[in-house]
């Protein structure tokens, strides 16, 4: 029993036991298990707010730390051509695949495993990497490293005190803070890739 929620009057994360809206222009269902992704955290809030405002028309997107895959789900509705969907725990593997299912997605292709995954893949035009600072600090070379020069990666799990780490340790590969948006105090942020 928890509520429904709604993004920038745009997107609607729903479980089964929530009705529908058929007046928002996205609506996800989300089967709620042990996977992070309900919308209800606001750094899943703040991500799904930055897809929404941004174009990811024909672009090849990761969703690193997918949980529940409502950042991919929205991504491919989005107009995405391509979403991988990578989390280290098995659990957040089974919940995506099964979204993804259960939102009719069949762009979204979900694996389990670690940041070195990525780099069996074609570079990405878009990255969302929703998980915490020191994971993020840690990977993010494999994030740059698979991003396509002008690429956007987005950042989020992190505190508005983090910001500044993050955005030292994007600068020294290539990525360049763009904007970001806070909520509760907790970011997500935007970064362009300007070179390799």
């Amino acid at each position: 029993n928890y509520p429904s929620v709604t993004i920038a009057n745009r997107c609607y994360v729903r479980a089964p036991f929530h009705p529908t809206n058929p007046q928002i222009d996205h609506e996800i269902l989300i089967k709620p298990k042990m996977a992070f992704g309900t919308a209800h955290h606001e750094t899943t809030a703040l991500m799904l707010e930055f897809i929404l405002m941004n174009n990811f028309d024909s672009c090849r997107v990761l969703d690193m730390g997918c949980g529940s895959g409502v950042l991919a789900i929205l991504a491919s509705m989005k107009g995405a051509r391509k979403v991988v969907a990578v989390d280290i725990d098995s659990w957040s593997y089974d919940n995506t695949s099964e979204n993804v299912i259960a939102n009719s997605i069949t762009n979204v292709e979900v694996n389990e495993g670690g940041a070195e995954l990525v780099e069996d893949y074609e570079n990405f035009d878009i990255i969302l990497a929703n998980i915490n600072k020191n994971i993020l600090l840690r990977d993010m070379k494999y994030y740059s490293g698979s991003l396509v020069n002008n690429g956007y990666i987005y950042f989020s799990g992190f505190y508005k005190n983090d910001l500044d780490d993050i955005v030292s340790e994007a600068n020294k590969l290539g990525l360049k803070f763009v904007s970001n948006l806070e909520k509760n105090n907790w970011i997500a942020a935007k970064f362009l890739k300007t070179h390799d």
